[in-house]
């Protein structure tokens, strides 16, 4: 189903919170993105489920955020389906990281993504992480 204007605006906001979140090592943002049973995985940093889990994994990129490594992930090609409460979103996602000085383009993929509204607010329930190529995140 086509989703309105109203949910169009709040899932691309969820996406952006979520990304600029993870690029300043902010945990309480990137933990309050997921449902309660929320999960990810993604072959960089592995699987996180759970208030608990969410919470874990962000931390290890707010400590590497803190030891002055540089995310920024940027995300295009936002598409989106919406079944009342329910919806899946898929983007293109770019990773640039910087790490002493000096900046690499990792591996392009893509974020597909089960979201579900609570109390009137898009969260992430399973957020699966793709990747064109294999690649190793420094110090997480």
């Amino acid at each position: 189903m086509t989703p309105s204007v109203e949910d169009r605006f709040a899932i691309n906001d969820l996406f952006v919170r979520y990304t600029t979140a993870l690029d300043a090592g902010d945990v309480e943002t990137i933990v309050a993105c997921f449902t309660e049973d929320g999960a990810l995985e993604s072959p960089a940093v592995g699987k996180y489920s759970g208030r608990d889990g969410i919470r874990a994994f962000s931390e290890r990129f707010a400590a590497m955020h803190r030891r002055g490594v540089q995310l920024r992930h940027v995300i295009s090609n936002l598409a989106m389906t919406v079944d009342g409460a329910s919806a899946h979103a898929t983007c293109y996602l770019t990773n640039i990281i910087t790490l002493d000085g000096k900046s690499e383009l990792m591996p392009p993929g893509r974020y597909e993504c089960a979201l579900r509204k609570v109390e009137g607010a898009w969260l992430f329930q399973n957020r699966l992480v793709i990747l064109d190529a294999p690649f190793a995140l420094p110090g997480i």
